[in-house]
Formats: structure tokens, sequence, C-alpha cells
């Protein structure tokens, strides 16, 4: 089939704790799922400096090894803003060493790519991020601003046009009426220009004392805060993608192995389990204990068997709660 978007980059972070076996991970399955990919598939690596309290880049020569053997290219980075204290800014930072005027798409290491990608229709003059959120930021204070305040002030102090963020159809001052993304994916034409603007925006935001954002909570939630404006300074919005692709049928943000377990369809079981699966990556992922146990030894299927996938209970703690009461919470 010929794709249905331009030749793309891929960019996920690998580092030298969990991420580097995320990052192995997604590689095994992007190759799998999507064998006609042929843009770059990056791992932007973190340097040591002065932002971190010990070397945060891959020095595990098995996993750059089966890197390697997956087509991934390694691209260093530095921090200049973020880094140990907020590790969520290294998605920020990266952006300005990838490479200029090529098109992105940035997923979250913690992915799997279950299809195709290249059927995905990327506009990458209209920037997108993930739908699949929840309203965990902001929270309004007991006295004031409420949501519209809050957002409203974060548009003015970039020149922003806050009214035509506004989806209308959802009730007055609901947290789905103001745009918000989850910051597991998002694509645009140009990885400098984008994160440039989200490098500006995230330090004033983090930096500036605006009166409206007093008793907001920013960590962990500072690149999900500022994701929006980016877009929107963009001209993007809500509808960049249709809906059921990414997040969907071609991407699966899992987060945790038990979490996935637990709720995820059969194809992301057969996906995982599949990649995993050659020595070539077995040998390298069983140094990473959640794997080692949930996916190549099996227990797993323990935590699956827990759970009606089509009936789940409506609270993710309720789900960490009952793995661990068996013993097979791993992260």
């Amino acid at each position: 089939m010929q794709a249905t978007s331009p030749k793309f980059n891929v960019v996920v972070i690998g580092q030298n704790n969990r991420l580097q076996y995320e990052a192995l991970l997604f590689a095994a399955s992007l190759r799998h799922s999507s064998p006609g990919f042929s843009g770059r598939l990056i791992v932007a690596v973190p340097q040591p400096g002065p932002h971190w309290r010990q070397d945060p880049s891959i020095q595990n020569a098995d996993v750059l090894k089966a890197l390697d053997h997956l087509g991934a290219e390694i691209i260093p980075f530095d921090n200049h803003v973020f880094g140990g204290n907020y590790p969520q800014g290294n998605k920020i930072e990266a952006l300005l060493a990838l490479p200029e005027g090529e098109p992105f798409v940035f997923f979250d290491s913690d992915t799997l790519i279950t299809g195709d990608l290249t059927q995905v229709p990327f506009d990458f003059d209209r920037p997108g991020a993930s739908l699949k959120v929840e309203g965990t930021w902001p929270k309004p204070t007991l006295y004031g601003p409420d949501y519209e305040g809050i957002w409203r002030a974060m548009y003015n102090r970039f020149g922003l046009d806050f009214q035509s963020s506004i989806d209308p159809t959802q009730p007055q001052n609901h947290w789905r009426r103001f745009l918000y993304f989850n910051a597991g994916y998002f694509f645009y034409k140009c990885p400098r220009r984008f994160g440039e603007r989200f490098l500006d925006y995230a330090r004033t935001i983090r930096d500036e004392e605006i009166p409206e954002l007093t008793g907001q909570v920013l960590d962990p939630w500072l690149d999900q805060a500022v994701l929006p404006l980016v877009i929107h300074s963009f001209g993007s919005g809500r509808d960049a993608l249709p809906p059921g692709l990414l997040d969907g049928s071609v991407s699966c943000h899992y987060r945790l192995f038990p979490l996935l377990y637990a709720r995820e369809s059969d194809h992301v079981i057969e996906v995982l389990e599949t990649v995993s699966a050659p020595n070539k990556i077995k040998k390298v992922l069983r140094n990473y204990d959640p794997i080692k146990k949930l996916v190549i030894q099996g227990k797993g299927a323990k935590i699956r068997e827990m759970f009606d996938q089509d009936n789940l209970p409506q609270r993710e703690q309720a789900i960490r709660k009952a793995i661990k009461s068996k013993g097979l919470w791993q992260r």
C-alpha cells in the first residue's frame, strides 16, 4: 500500500533506566508492525551535565547493539533548562537536537506500535497530540480562578486567541471544554520550531509568577499544560488526526506493563510477546525485571486472567490494588 503521509522521522527518548528497555521494545514493535516505514527511527539520549546528578545516557552496550540492529539512530542532546528534577522536559529539549525541517512524530517510550504507521494521514502543517487524556490539570481552587480563568490567563500571556480554542459543545467550565492533550505523542513539520516554542512557553510558565496559576501544581503536568498552547499557536487543535488510529489501532501508550496486561487488547499482548521473543532482543530485555517476569516468564497472563477487559474497574487505582494483592505488580 502507498503511504498516505510524506516521509517523516519517529522519535523516542532513551535513557540509562527503564526507558532504554522501553525504547528497544518500541523499536522492535515499529519494525514488526510497520515494516514499510522508511523514515529515520531516532532514539534521543540526554547527556551528562549540571542538570543531572548521575549520567543519564545509555551506557548498556547490549541495549545499544540491539537498537543498532533494529536500525535506530542515537542522537545525543544536552539539557539546558530541565534535567533530573523534571525528566519530562527531555521530550522538549530533545526536539532542538533533531534534524531541522524534517517532519517528526514523537512518542513516549512506553508505547508500542501495533499497526501500519505509514497509513496514518498526518498533516504535518497542522500539529497534533494525544487526546487520550483525563482532567489532570489544572485543579481550580476553592476561591478561584476557575478552569476558564486559568486557561485564559495562559493564552493571554502568549498573545493567543483563547476563545477559538474552546469546544462549545462541552458544558460551561467542564475541563473538556478547554484544549488539553496527553503528551504521549505529538507531531509537526519541524522539530526545531516546535521545540523552541515548547521550551519558551514551558520555561515561562514554570518561572514567571502568573497570578492565576497560584496554587496550581506543575510537576509533573508542565508539559501537558503547555502543549495545548503550542499546538494552538501553530493554528491547530483537536481535529489534527482521525480518531481511532494513534492510541487506537496503530499505537498503544501502555505506561506500565502490569496495566498493559490488565487493560489492553489481545492484539497488543500479541505484539508485545512476539517482538520480545527473538533471542537477540530477549537476552537484552530480560535484564529489566517487569519484562523478564511478566513477558518472558509469562506471569502477565495471570494478571490478564484477573480482569474482564470489556468490564474493567472505572478507577485505575482499583486495578493497581488488585494486581498488588496478588504480588504481581512490577514497575
